[in-house]
């Protein structure tokens, strides 16, 4: 999963037992990280869970290092790049592929994509707004459906009519209508002299006027955009869809086959898809652009196209950045995406109902686990790193050779200054302040973990907020972002008292450990009593639960909060006041990198042009490439699986878990073209966030969509290669396929290919 692959590694295992050589002749540290793993499937339950994380590190890095051994510069020739729409790779496609997109084309694929708020992306594929993600992408919608009885994200859903449909709990779809670039604008409102405080307010004032004026004058949604670290700053205007329904998803072990061990591998066998369908006053939106689809899906070396949200690369970083990346930042994100994911899986295990509500948080985690493994292994790759500083040289020689932009190196200098202060205040912002950063995958402060928690501070934060002039609040709560905001505040979803008590218990327990028994401020939150006491009694008795009492209470004022006397309300502004300290002391600091990121993109526009693409920023962008397999290990990797492929896999394993398929996929095996193409890879340029995104031909139809990356592609996050990394799509003839012959679909199939349209 991205949100943001099968190696062949058996039959590198089986190689090495053909030769000459024993592995067990061979001193530990020599043998190859992937024969290890071998080892493990062989002995797993002698191996401790730490034991088999760590071997899994070094197959991620020993694979990575073989993927990158040639990554000494970027080819002039790579599919590379996240594009925006409004600055598209034209004359690279011209002179590689022969191809040229109109404007026409372009606007065309940029309002038939889509922008899901939990983290994805997505396309309109029929005109009564059918709109196809991933699984994973809907899996926060379909776990929040759910109840003890009807498990939707375990045992799929298919809705036959519009009245079957389910109306998602707090889903929000995003279309990008128009940029407008606003760099003059946000720029002249930083006066030279200021401080870094002063100058934040004033950028931050001027975004929250120019948003709210568009929003003002066009209904739409609109979010001023920052781009090149600060260089540029884009208004993007987006058309909102806030009734949204589920129409067909088919079962979670079918969406994600072959589980952890066959995530972010390749070959794969995932029908990693989920439709939904897009309302407008209570009936089916009418879609003027949406992607015709094609059911024979891309031929092997064909070029296609990407369109999606990518959350965020860090390519354009400095090598301070990055190096504090790799040493302090991923780590503890990797902390703390092993704890939860421990915490998770062995209060799974109790029950089948304890798993059900934790699966979607669990899958988060042991994917965000996983991925930041490669990402840091890549990072601490002496081939890549030297690739790395060698592009930041390059720059920086070209800065030095010329007396008109000489002065910028010093912006390095300041960059690294202020990343200094960020590491010494960072431990209590992430734990009191830190919001949901859409590449990570996790929200909120990392010492308050669970849903009431949530809803306490946008409670909060919304009351105390709207008192200020829109120019000054925090971006979530300004004018323009309100509809977004009470969507979320008053979502439907359940809540359950055990699973928020564990949850809460293992933050505050966290937050302890981190800063130790005797913080003051730790004693204030616990109130003289243990984590597990405390969280009982914060969420014991609660009214947060219930959707009328934080309409009724969002209505009001601050002494209506303080009179609510909520647990949880209580708690949230007890730690209010030192969490926006934080958050003040980091905005600065960023203020300080963001003018001087800002210089180095002025520099770069003048050696290089503006015909390069910024980094990936969770908004819409193009990327291209052709599908194509490779050789790992000195084997030719195809680049389609098929369904005969599906049924080898299972019965390899004895069609034991994770490989096992649904009675339903056994019993319709004779019904299917086992020829059927299921899964393809690309080397289109792709990243978290790009889940869901579709793939599209030169006709700008539908032939496949994004579903995750293979394990060589991680590196991707801070330098580009196309030799081994590839994205990882389902073709959409097996969409077709299945739907109409395992799923007894084909009304939806009908409508997706346009031979019946939905009443």
């Amino acid at each position: 999963m991205i949100q943001a692959a099968r190696s062949g590694k058996q039959n590198i295992v089986e190689g090495s037992k053909a030769s000459g050589t024993s592995k067990e002749d061979l001193p530990m540290d020599l043998i190859c990280p992937i024969c290890l793993i071998g080892r493990i499937s062989e002995s797993k339950s002698k191996l401790s869970i730490r034991a088999i994380r760590i071997l899994h590190s070094a197959m991620i890095s020993f694979r990575i290092a073989l993927a990158m051994l040639v990554v000494t510069a970027i080819s002039s020739q790579a599919d590379e790049g996240m594009w925006l729409f409004t600055n598209p790779p034209l004359k690279q496609l011209k002179e590689r592929y022969q191809f040229e997109p109109t404007p026409q084309w372009l606007e065309h694929l940029q309002k038939a994509s889509v922008r899901f708020n939990s983290g994805g992306s997505g396309s309109f594929v029929s005109a009564n707004g059918l709109c196809i993600t991933n699984h994973h992408v809907g899996a926060d919608a379909l776990q929040k459906a759910s109840s003890e009885q009807r498990n939707y994200l375990k045992e799929g859903f298919y809705a036959k009519t519009n009245a079957e449909e389910i109306k998602c709990a707090d889903l929000e779809l995003n279309v990008l209508m128009s940029i407008e670039d606003v760099t003059a604008q946000v720029n002249a409102a930083v006066k030279t002299g200021m401080s870094p405080d002063a100058a934040s307010k004033a950028r931050e004032n001027a975004m929250a006027q120019i948003e709210k004026e568009s929003k003002d004058k066009t209904g739409l949604r609109s979010d001023v955009v920052t781009l090149y670290q600060g260089g540029v700053y884009h208004l993007y205007r987006y058309k909102r869809y806030d009734d949204v329904r589920i129409v067909f998803a088919p079962e979670q072990q079918m969406a994600f086959y072959g589980g952890d061990p066959d995530n972010f591998e390749y070959p794969r066998f995932d029908l990693d898809i989920c439709i939904f369908r897009a309302y407008e006053n209570g009936q089916p939106a009418k879609i003027e652009h949406y992607l015709k689809w094609n059911s024979i899906g891309p031929s092997d070396g064909e070029l296609t196209f990407v369109s999606g949200s990518p959350g965020r690369t860090d390519r354009q970083l400095t090598v301070d950045e990055l190096a504090d990346r790799r040493d302090r930042e991923v780590p503890t994100w990797l902390q703390m995406f092993n704890r939860r994911e421990v915490l998770l899986h062995a209060w799974g295990q109790r029950s089948f109902e304890n798993a059900r509500r934790a699966r979607d948080d669990f899958f988060g985690d042991q994917n965000n686990r996983k991925r930041y493994d490669g990402y840091i292994a890549a990072l601490f790759d002496p081939e890549i790193w030297s690739a790395i500083e060698a592009r930041e040289k390059k720059l920086r020689d070209a800065i030095s050779r010329d007396p008109k932009l000489k002065s910028t190196i010093a912006a390095y200098d300041r960059i690294k200054k202020a990343q200094g202060e960020l590491v010494r205040i960072a431990p209590r912002y992430d734990y009191l302040e830190q919001e949901r950063p859409v590449s990570v995958g996790y929200r909120g402060p990392r010492a308050f973990y669970g849903t009431l928690f949530k809803y306490a501070r946008l409670l909060t934060r919304a009351i105390d907020e709207r008192v200020k002039p829109n120019g000054e609040r925090i971006a979530a709560f300004r004018d323009s972002a309100k509809e977004s905001l009470e969507l979320e505040l008053f979502s439907s979803e359940p809540v359950y008292d055990d699973y928020e008590i564990l949850r809460l218990t293992d933050s505050l327990t966290d937050f302890a450990e981190k800063f130790g028994g005797n913080d003051p401020l730790l004693k204030q939150l616990l109130a003289g009593k243990s984590p597990h006491a405390r969280a009982v009694e914060l969420i014991s008795g609660i009214k947060l639960k219930g959707v009328e009492f934080r309409k009724n209470l969002y209505a009001k004022n601050a002494a209506a909060l303080e009179a609510a006397h909520d647990p949880m309300l209580d708690l949230a502004r007890m730690i209010d006041a030192p969490a926006r300290e934080e958050r003040k002391a980091h905005e600065a600091q960023e203020e300080i990198k963001r003018q001087a990121y800002a210089e180095i993109a002025k520099a770069r526009f003048a050696i290089e042009g503006t015909s390069n693409y910024p980094d990936a920023t969770f908004t819409l962008r193009l990327s291209y490439g052709k599908v194509a397999g490779y050789e790992e290990d000195g084997k030719q990797i195809p680049p389609f699986t098929d369904f005969a492929g599906l049924y080898q896999r299972a019965a390899e394993h004895d069609n034991q878990p994770p490989f096992d398929l649904p009675q339903r996929w056994i019993k319709r095996k004779p019904q299917l073209n086992l020829a059927t193409k299921f899964n393809f890879v690309s080397d289109a340029d792709i990243i978290g966030g790009n889940s869901g995104s579709p793939v599209v031909n030169k006709a700008n139809e539908f032939v496949g969509i994004i579903f995750d990356g293979n394990i060589q592609s991680l590196v991707l996050d801070c330098i580009f290669s196309d030799k081994q990394a590839r994205a990882v799509s389902v073709d959409s003839a097996a969409i077709s396929e299945a739907l109409r012959k395992v799923y007894d679909a084909g009304t939806l199939a009908d409508e997706l290919e346009g031979k019946k349209q939905a009443p």
